[in-house]
């Protein structure tokens, strides 16, 4: 395992580049509902969406093979994490959690990086160590695609109905942090074998949502922290490799699995094809819970996440696969169960996290040669 310390990112401000304008505001898993963003962004994104239609490909739900990823094994992976409780940023769990994925990548034949980068604590303004892990397959192939989610959990349930558990509660992130990981851990026990002309790289990125909320002073932190870090090191130091696309894994272990389109990523010219191969690849395989459809209206369906630091600023084209309803009620809605103490194991679901790893595995399967 290598271990990069990079550049200091303590007291780091929160600017994404989003739809060709700066929006300064705060989001993470998050629907845009709860954005400061208004009318102007994502009304041009809209209309982007909405312009092109004709690419909307049918529904074909017939089952063409039987899933070869192990959904029970997968769910195990899953409650493993939770098991460790809290792994907020800078707490003894995430670093629990970090020694034991860095064992579980290198002993699937990855080579593995810790990205290592401060940042400041939102209440108490103290440092706090965080960092990306990087995990690399066939590292010589400089055409790659990168797999990603954040592996951080909510530092508080904050959004749960009963008030004291918002301040006092034990936040284990099943489907908002766990998941994605767990998909990806899923993934990996195919990887070495998987006969594949892309590099892979799977990147956990921490600090995603180390911030605080309460109805009286509103939300303290800044979202996106590690998936900045990453994108903006990529940008300032190119690597030898460079990578054809990004595909964020986040909140995809619902037992009640609806995969809509994210609408940022339907919006933006050189991501809409990524969008629409992933989907068609789900439909080939029968995998219905990838709903070829986002949602509509003025704002529903735009999510943002930390697939915008790495399409705005890495230029990574980069789509997010996500269910913005859990299990059936959007974010922050009543019956949601976002930042509240009901997001465990119990409601989530191992074939869930099977069907996104396969679906995601036969895409990277189908991936040809880039053209010179």
């Amino acid at each position: 395992m290598k271990t990069r310390a990079s550049r200091l990112a303590f007291g780091l401000t929160h600017i994404v580049l989003c739809s060709g304008a700066l929006l300064l505001g705060h989001a993470g898993c998050n629907g845009s509902e709860r954005q400061s963003t208004t009318s102007a962004d994502v009304a041009a994104a809209a209309a982007a969406a909405e312009g092109n239609q004709s690419d909307q490909m049918p529904v074909t739900a017939r089952p063409t093979a039987e899933n070869p990823l192990n959904g029970e094994r997968a769910f195990a992976y899953l409650s493993q994490l939770c098991k460790l409780g809290s792994r907020a940023s800078g707490t003894r769990g995430m670093t629990r959690q970090r020694a034991m994925l860095v064992k579980f990548f290198e002993d699937r034949g990855a080579e593995v990086e810790l990205q290592e980068f401060l940042i400041a604590h939102p209440l108490t303004g103290k440092r706090v160590r965080c960092a990306n892990l990087i995990a690399r397959w066939h590292p010589e192939t400089t055409d790659r695609v990168l797999l990603c989610a954040h592996y951080d959990t909510r530092p508080l349930p904050d959004r749960d109905p009963n008030p004291r558990r918002r301040r006092e509660g034990t936040f284990v992130g099943a489907n908002d942090g766990a998941s994605g990981v767990a998909a990806l851990m899923e993934i990996a026990n195919y990887l070495p074998d998987a006969d594949l002309e892309v590099g892979v790289d799977m990147v956990l990125f921490d600090a995603e949502e180390l911030v605080y909320f309460d109805g009286f002073r509103g939300e303290r932190g800044e979202y996106f922290l590690g998936s900045i870090f990453f994108a903006e090191d990529y940008r300032d130091n190119p690597p030898p490799h460079q990578y054809r696309w990004g595909v964020l894994l986040d909140m995809v272990g619902d037992t009640d699995l609806e995969l809509l389109q994210e609408r940022y990523s339907m919006s933006w010219p050189d991501t809409r094809p990524l969008v629409l191969d992933i989907w068609r690849t789900a439909a080939r395989l029968g995998v219905e819970e990838f709903v070829p459809r986002s949602k509509s209206g003025p704002v529903e369906g735009f999510i943002k996440d930390d697939h915008l630091p790495l399409r705005n600023i890495a230029r990574i084209p980069s789509c997010d696969i996500i269910d913005a309803e859990y299990p059936d009620a959007p974010f922050g809605h009543p019956g949601s169960y976002w930042h509240t103490e009901k997001d465990i194991p119990a409601n989530c679901s191992g074939d869930s996290l099977a069907k996104v790893g396969w679906v995601v595995l036969e895409w990277l399967k189908s991936l040809q040669p880039k053209q010179q």
